[in-house]
């Protein structure tokens, strides 16, 4: 015993003429857990956080565009509190905000984000209270006076010189936090199904298609056809009269080409940036560049980026076409779609399906259409299976080969004077600019462990794509999985237990040379070892923690993302359909968030009883940030594909592991220093069972209330079904079918600035023999010149969309699908899963407008319809009220509107096609008054919209199939 205790105060040296590198990484993070570095760190912290808190009040008022973009966005219904101008009156709305409130204003995935923030910090402010009342007071007073006299106070909180029945002090203290995380999560899961159950409930659920349709995968080849879905779904009790079911068809290589298609219109629109960027001044030679290597024609030669890529994209759109119209409606893929009358029904037979595969297929509740990943839908269950296996053999080697890198890092990045110690010409400038390395030192460690932890996420999402997920939310599910894995074994266990597993296999190596082996391993004493390392490095978690709140604060400044839009507009040349989505609101990192949130907790329930302190530095984090994620996610952030609150399981069960990870910790300090080891660590072996039972008891009572709507038919469950017309309406292959087939192409986007100088560039173009006209097969008016009387106005800039310096905002597109869908369109009213009576219901042909059947792309959102214009006396519209639609002048463009106007629709700006063109022509005599106040649609390819100008297409070509056979439903057989 008396070894022992001097063996915990004693530091490991290093052998007399070992080499140094040997020696520094014996014990790589002893520089890091100085007493200076926790109130170094504590002050930083604080400081900065609140410096950051006042600049962000000062801010906010004049930059509601990064501060609260979601209020000049949402509609009515998802508009967040109304701010003031007042410096702190962002304060007020984030605290009388309610949870019932946060479904409809920012969606399931974010109220439950939320409740699991303010559970952490209901967790660690209880446990911080036992910690810091019972633990810290225990070691205190239990430490051994003879070695404990002068040690560090950090040192003096932990267990590092305590032994026997004190002790036991931990192992009841371990149960107690076992039974506060249990009552937590047990409280907080009756919670979430309580918000799952009203979701089921709410209008929008239970008017969606999804709600009431099954995905079928894992159709054998015998069953691949619209009546072999159904027949499969009729093994569980579906009845024929009231589903209706889809085969998915095979697209051959058409996703493909409208990837390639949307990425050469953004090189295009990034060259003509380039380009244009200052029309009076053009450089003398236009953008060439290596056309792709499967571009034969290319051969590797440079080429006039501006002209291949206009006839590369129009080539594209002729083959999307063809593709489109020639697709095989007898080869079929193995899933398929079935709706039915009910909510309750679909759900119902979802869940009798989850132990049951007729004819080996495999039914679920089917995703909303934007979640699911199509590219992996036709794989089969042998294919899925395999790229499973060898996905996580790609995160076991990634997370294997970081090991290297993560204890270089923590050796040499975060103390260069180590670097200096091995590397003699490093050391002579090390010590001669003392001061420029430790800024260097300071700003390098963080900055390149920032970098990291962001291309992480991006790693593993890739990964979890080619791993087979159907959807987006199982992938980014899987995404928390594994990157919640490779923290804990490599950020947490081997940068805690490096050095004493280091010290252990050398001195193991050394004893072996004069002993047996096994008598080596035994006197080596792994288990002290460890608990001796893992004190010694505790209070680096500490000021590590600490560090955290400043990046809680930075998060709340929008630090990166102003830094980032600033330096793109400086120093590069950003188009504008960048420039329209750096307004809009960006996407929140769910996977990312909550794995940082989980790794967190897993550190502070590991060195709960370690060191308790960091239990109360945890509590304090969450704390603050459970309120400034609140603001964040009501104002700024939006949920880019919503999963329902699906993320709750996922985190339940990775605070069950780390609350076990507690108890084993627990375990191998009573088994290392207790009076009696076995009998200890035998009363902790319940501890973890208890646990995993309180786990199984959760998911047998709440999973199949949060999972489905109903399990068996109740009478309590409103069986009231949808209306023919619904039924008739639902477009069930169309929603269900793969979007390349319906997806609208994007037009290339101009700066109004360079209209003038691209009907030069184009008609240069013209000049070499291009074709830019587009399809002349129909009769085309173009619009009378407002300078040349009479006269034709030239229309040379087809292809294009002109766009001017203030509609570069995302509230003129927010309804366009191209900019929606990569920011949450349902925030904006305008879900695509909703089916009603009206769902198919058509605009009226002599309004026009945006979205109008007309169009082969979609125009700028401008709200409502055109309206009628009172009459009166001695106005404008008096004095055109007697010409003829076409000849009247355009109204002049409606003034912007500010964040307060956010619930007032745009003004509507009708399509020059309707209403000038012939506003330039000469005067005509006067009409009889009365005279209708709309045109017919003439069926020009220009159209202004929002104020600016549209032009469809390289050649008219059609972007949204008809129904005469170029849509996916017109493969389908006939509607029953």
């Amino acid at each position: 015993m008396g070894s022992s205790r001097i063996e915990a105060r004693q530091q490991w040296q290093c052998p007399q003429g070992s080499p140094k590198i040997l020696c520094l990484i014996a014990d790589p993070f002893k520089n890091s857990v100085k007493l200076n570095a926790f109130w170094a760190s504590l002050g930083s912290s604080l400081g900065i956080t609140l410096l950051i808190a006042i600049l962000f009040s000062l801010l906010r008022p004049y930059n509601n565009l990064v501060y609260a973009p979601k209020v000049k966005n949402s509609d009515e219904r998802h508009a967040p509190p109304t701010l003031g101008r007042g410096i702190f009156a962002w304060v007020r709305p984030i605290v009388k905000i309610r949870e019932p409130d946060f479904v409809d204003k920012i969606g399931m995935d974010a109220t439950i984000f939320l409740r699991f923030t303010r559970m952490c910090r209901n967790i660690f402010l209880v446990l911080s209270v036992i910690g810091c009342l019972v633990m810290i007071p225990v070691n205190r007073a239990s430490s051994q006076k003879s070695i404990a006299t002068g040690q560090n106070a950090f040192f003096l909180m932990t267990p590092l010189f305590v032994w026997g029945p004190a002790l036991w002090a931990h192992v009841v203290c371990s149960y107690l936090f076992n039974i506060c995380i249990a009552f937590f999560l047990w409280r907080n899961y009756r919670a979430v199904t309580s918000l799952r159950r009203r979701y089921f409930d709410s209008p929008e659920y239970q008017m969606s298609l999804h709600a009431r349709s099954l995905m079928v995968t894992q159709i054998p080849a015998n069953s691949r056809s619209d009546e072999g879905v159904e027949h499969i779904v009729e093994k569980l009790g579906a009845s024929p009269e009231h589903s209706r079911s889809i085969i998915g068809r095979n697209t051959k290589e058409l996703p493909k080409l409208v990837e390639e298609h949307q990425q050469l219109v953004r090189k295009l629109e990034s060259f003509l940036a380039k380009y244009l960027k200052n029309p009076d001044n053009l450089p003398t030679s236009r953008p060439r560049f290596s056309p792709p290597k499967s571009d034969k024609a290319g051969r590797g030669e440079k080429v006039d980026a501006i002209s291949y890529l206009r006839d590369r994209i129009r080539l594209l759109e002729d083959q999307i076409l063809h593709v489109r119209k020639n697709l095989d409606s007898r080869n079929a893929l193995p899933y398929g779609f079935t709706s039915l009358d009910t909510v309750a029904d679909a759900h119902i037979l979802a869940s009798a399906a989850r132990r049951k595969h007729p004819e080996g297929a495999t039914i679920q509740l089917a995703p909303a259409p934007k979640d699911i990943i199509w590219d992996n839908l036709p794989f089969t269950k042998s294919h899925r299976r395999w790229k499973k296996v060898r996905n996580q053999l790609w995160i076991a080697l990634l997370t294997i080969v970081w090991i290297a890198p993560n204890s270089m890092m923590a050796l040499f990045l975060s103390n260069l004077a180590n670097l200096a110690e091995i590397w003699p010409a490093f050391r002579i400038d090390y010590y001669a600019n003392p001061k420029t390395w430790a800024a260097v030192e300071g700003i390098a460690s963080p900055a390149i462990t920032s970098l990291i932890y962001l291309i992480l996420p991006i790693i593993f999402r890739r990964l979890s794509i080619r791993a087979g997920d159907l959807t987006k939310s199982s992938r980014e599910k899987h995404v928390v999985h594994n990157l919640y894995a490779f923290f804990v074994f490599n950020n947490l266990f081997i940068f805690s237990c490096f050095a004493a597993i280091w010290t252990y296999v050398a001195a193991v190596i050394e004893k072996g040379k004069k002993d047996s082996l096994w008598k080596a391993i035994e006197e080596g004493k792994l288990g002290e070892t460890v608990f001796v390392a893992l004190c010694n490095v505790s209070p680096f978690w500490i000021t590590w923690l600490l560090q955290r709140n400043l990046g809680a604060a930075v998060d709340l400044s929008q630090g990166w993302n102003l830094f980032a839009v600033w330096f793109a507009r400086t120093f590069m040349n950003p188009t504008p359909r960048q420039m329209i989505e750096w307004t809009a609101p960006p996407p929140f990192d769910y996977a990312s968030y909550y794995n940082y949130f989980l790794f967190y907790a897993t550190v502070a329930l590991a060195f709960a009883t370690l060191q308790p302190l960091v239990l109360l530095v945890t509590a304090f984090y969450f704390t603050l940030d459970s309120w400034l994620k609140k603001y964040l996610l009501l104002y700024v952030f939006i949920t880019k594909t919503e999963s329902g609150g699906l993320f709750w399981r996922v985190v339940f069960n990775r605070l069950i592991f780390a609350a076990i990870g507690s108890n084993v910790v627990v375990g191998l300090i009573v088994y290392v220093r207790g009076a009696n080891p076995g009998l200890m660590a035998g009363v902790m072996v319940p501890a973890p069972l208890l646990m995993l039972a309180f786990k199984w008891y959760c998911r047998k009572t709440f999973d199949d209330q949060t999972h489905y709507f109903a399990t068996s038919v109740r009478k309590d469950v409103d069986r009231e079904t949808v209306s023919a017309a619904a039924r008739k309406n639902e477009r069930l292959a169309t929603r269900f079918g793969h979007p390349a087939l319906t997806k609208k192409l994007i037009t290339p986007m101009v700066h109004a600035k360079a209209e003038n100088v691209l009907k030069d560039l184009l008609n240069d173009d013209r000049n070499r023999g291009m074709s830019v006209g587009g399809d002349h097969r129909d009769i085309q008016l173009s619009g009378m010149s407002r300078t040349n009387k009479g006269k034709g106005e030239v229309q040379n800039n087809r292809g294009f969309e002109v766009v001017p310096e203030a509609k570069l905002d995302f509230a003129y597109f927010k309804d366009r699908p191209e900019f929606s869908e990569e920011h949450g369109g349902g925030l904006y009213g305008n879900p695509s899963d909703l089916v009603s009576e009206r769902s198919q219901t058509p605009r009226s042909h002599l309004g026009g407008g945006f979205g109008s059947p007309e169009s082969s792309r979609p125009g700028t959102p401008t709200g409502y319809g055109p309206r009628p214009v009172p009459f009166r006396p001695g106005t404008a519209n008096s004095a055109n009220l007697g010409i003829h639609p076409a000849y009247r002048d355009s109204p002049p463009p409606s003034r912007g509107r500010g964040v307060e106007d956010h619930l007032r629709p745009f003004p509507t700006t009708r399509s020059d096609s309707e209403s000038r063109l012939l506003s330039g022509a000469g005067a005509m005599p006067v009409s009889t008054p009365g005279a209708r106040e709309e045109s017919m649609d003439r069926g020009g390819s220009r159209e202004s919209s929002g104020g600016y100008m549209r032009w469809h297409g390289y050649g008219n070509v059609p972007q949204e199939p008809a129904d005469d056979g170029t849509s996916y439903d017109y493969f389908r057989q006939p509607k029953r």
